[in-house]
């Protein structure tokens, strides 16, 4: 069965998938239906859905894609129009040397299986950060952290490099030191417009700098998208603020699909993957555990709160200096 949180409708309402409908190793937050759905029109139905995966990645490359597929399948039968997948979907190694030798470049094998996989199941895929050899690996031995979007045609309509790496100590969760592999991306992508809104690119550690969330505003963005891998560390202490704050200063709905769980034995990460709506409402949310959660996207209740909260109107550039320039 399904259960609904049903809100008012000029909020996005959520759809959360329960662990009833006997998925292997899937466990998401249930909600309970309430009696005031009867009330709502058949219209908010209508609204695009998304669906947020939540995975545990490991060195097993193979594997790692039974486990993304199943779920993708999954949101294609429950109506989802794109599905999200989080940072290192296709695989987390134990060292940088192994995540070099499994990296592979975008006309790889893996991504192949994806583009099928997005046809097959008339999908769009949110690739939240493949390990992407580049046109310069022969030089630099080195990839990049790169966010693909694929339509539901299996065509990369865009492509996004990580321009922030985490190269940061956290004591109680271990050194982080991805420059060790990977070569910071050179610009930030355009929002590309999809069946569920305009959506901005970015991955993990971005969330840290608003500057990047405020650029992709400015350029169009409805929906701002942060897979990850955060630890079990940072990911109390800041994983919901920092999402809900960049819902907040941006007016965009913000879509996390993140890791959970143990990848080896050297590393966990935190999970929680949701969705927030431009009020800063968590909407959406994965219990412990991989699977899923889906949510409805509102665009005309984004537009109504952006004109009722004028917020980039009110800005004072000759004060403080652009915080995020427009992309050109």
């Amino acid at each position: 069965m399904l259960g609904f949180i049903i809100r008012p409708p000029h909020q996005l309402l959520s759809l959360l998938l329960c662990p009833g409908l006997r998925i292997p190793r899937l466990s998401v937050l249930c909600a309970q239906p309430r009696l005031r759905a009867m009330a709502v029109s058949s219209s908010s139905w209508e609204l695009p859905l998304v669906a947020v995966c939540q995975v545990t990645s490991t060195p097993d490359k193979k594997q790692n894609f039974i486990t993304c597929a199943e779920l993708i399948r999954e949101a294609a039968r429950l109506g989802a129009c794109l599905a999200f997948l989080p940072e290192a979907f296709d695989f987390i190694a134990r060292n940088p040397e192994e995540t070099l030798h499994l990296s592979e470049p975008l006309g790889g094998n893996l991504l192949g299986e994806y583009t099928q996989l997005a046809r097959e199941c008339g999908l769009w895929l949110s690739l939240g950060g493949f390990h992407e050899r580049g046109q310069d690996w022969e030089q630099t031995q080195k990839i990049y952290n790169c966010h693909v979007i694929l339509n539901n045609k299996g065509s990369v309509v865009a492509t996004y490099r990580k321009t922030h790496l985490c190269d940061v100590e956290i004591p109680g969760q271990g050194p982080m030191h991805e420059s060790n592999s990977t070569i910071p991306g050179p610009s930030l992508e355009s929002p590309i417009s999809t069946p569920a809104g305009k959506i901005g690119l970015a991955i993990c550690y971005d969330m840290r700098f608003p500057e990047l969330s405020l650029a992709l505003v400015q350029a169009g963005a409805e929906i701002l998208t942060y897979p990850s891998a955060f630890g079990s560390v940072t990911g109390p202490a800041h994983w919901e603020v920092l999402l809900r704050a960049r819902a907040i200063e941006s007016q965009c709905y913000v879509v996390a699909a993140a890791q959970c769980g143990r990848h080896h034995e050297k590393r966990a990460s935190y999970g929680h993957s949701m969705v927030v709506d431009p009020w800063g409402t968590v909407v959406a949310r994965c219990s412990e555990g991989p699977g899923l959660c889906l949510a409805r996207i509102d665009l005309n209740y984004l537009r109504r709160l952006r004109q009722h909260l004028p917020v980039f109107q009110h800005r004072r550039p000759e004060l403080y200096g652009h915080l995020g320039h427009p992309l050109s």
